[in-house]
């Protein structure tokens, strides 16, 4: 009796357990919740964005791959024009009102499609006419743009053409500036590579497998592009609000997203590199050799899309010109010099190019990475919210007076 009545029950049900699993399953359903909240919130910035970026840019992948399907060397020339021009381009883009740019952009790009699907089809343009085209459809973006905000879509900040617009032009200067400089560094970093790889000697097979990588690179960037948005937006947004465990955050649940998607193209680019290469030449043997950039591409891809986050962190902060400097030594200080070294000295070829120019996004990622794991996110914090209250007053007394 003695021995029975010492006996316990293996699992022994308390209140204490019960407040504990109430409080755990609490927990649990608080983060899920936040975690939405801050996925629409993050997307109602990117969405718009992403879609406007990728329309835009489907501009010269069309003409690229219109161009690839004539022949080999005009392949290779509208891809060193498109390159320069669209990598400058999109390193001074913007945040105008996405979702307009987006009606806009996508507008220009059912043009292009129709332009190019019936001069391909009735007419042979040659490689000169399809970037005529492609120059005219841009124009129709940017005219499309300017009448829309001219016109009364932007009633909030466009109140005509006056001397106001050159109040504070400096400080808007600078910061935009840095900003623009930050991102153009950015932008033309990968496309150097078709721009080396011309000068040092290579092949027109290498030079249309290595542009077709980068093509479908800059296409996929788009994408992390948005998420950099998305990422300056919640985080200054949270930091003006003097919130900065909003703002870490907010940072964390781009980052995720983004590091996602960017494993779900790399997948695809290792599954069917032959069927991305086809949508810009029928050349078999740019195709093998686009087959053999593959894992180069992957790789490229996955880590692009986790530097833009930290970017997006910098703009959020107001680093712009700090990002700049570190762009520019991590890419052009480490990044080229090694792919150049790694390309003639060690026989590497293409893959030695572009392993080197590989490592300055491994210094850039991992420098900004520390930049932001130590910064001081209260006091940031402090400041912005102080930031926030200071231009509130000033534009209370400016309309008083």
């Amino acid at each position: 009796m003695e021995e029975h009545s010492n006996k316990r029950p293996l699992l022994l049900s308390t209140s204490e357990d019960h407040q504990q699993v109430s409080v755990s399953e609490h927990e649990l359903v608080s983060l899920v919740q936040r975690t939405w909240t801050e996925v629409k919130k993050i997307w109602k910035v990117a969405g718009p964005s992403i879609f406007s970026r990728l329309s835009l840019y489907s501009l010269a992948v069309i003409t690229q791959s219109f161009a690839g399907h004539l022949n080999d060397t005009d392949l290779a020339a509208i891809s060193i024009a498109t390159t320069v021009i669209t990598s400058i381009t999109f390193g001074f883009l913007g945040q105008l009102k996405t979702s307009v740019i987006g009606w806009v952009s996508g507008l220009a790009l059912v043009i292009h499609l129709l332009l190019n699907w019936f001069f391909a089809k009735y007419y042979t343009i040659g490689v000169v006419g399809a970037a005529i085209m492609l120059d005219f459809s841009w124009w129709v973006s940017v005219l499309g743009l300017f009448l829309y905000a001219v016109c009364g879509g932007c009633r909030e900040s466009w109140y005509g053409f006056s001397m106001e617009a050159f109040s504070g032009l400096w400080d808007f200067f600078k910061l935009s500036a840095a900003s623009s400089v930050m991102l153009a560094l950015e932008s033309f970093y990968y496309r150097v590579l078709v721009i080396v790889a011309g000068s040092l000697g290579n092949t027109a097979v290498d030079i249309d497998a290595l542009s077709i990588c980068i093509t479908s690179y800059g296409w996929e960037i788009m994408i992390p592009y948005g998420f950099l948005a998305a990422t300056g937006v919640r985080v200054a947004n949270e930091l003006g609000a003097g919130n900065a465990k909003g703002a870490i955050f907010a940072t964390k649940i781009s980052l995720l997203i983004s590091i996602l998607i960017g494993t779900m193209f790399a997948i695809v680019i290792l599954a069917f590199p032959d069927k991305l290469a086809m949508i810009f030449t029928s050349n078999n043997t740019v195709i093998n050799m686009v087959n053999e950039l593959s894992v180069l591409l992957a790789v490229t891809v996955l880590l692009s899309c986790i530097q833009p986050v930290f970017t997006g962190v910098a703009l959020g902060c107001g680093w712009q010109s700090q990002v700049a400097i570190v762009n520019l030594g991590s890419y052009y200080v480490v990044g080229v010099p090694l792919g150049v070294i790694l390309e003639q000295f060690f026989g590497l070829g293409i893959k030695g190019l572009w392993t080197g120019m590989l490592s300055g996004t491994v210094v850039q990622t991992l420098t900004l990475a520390i930049i932001t794991i130590r910064c001081q996110w209260d006091k940031q914090a402090k400041e912005a919210y102080s930031r926030v209250v200071k231009q509130a007053i000033s534009d209370q007394s400016s309309c008083d007076t």
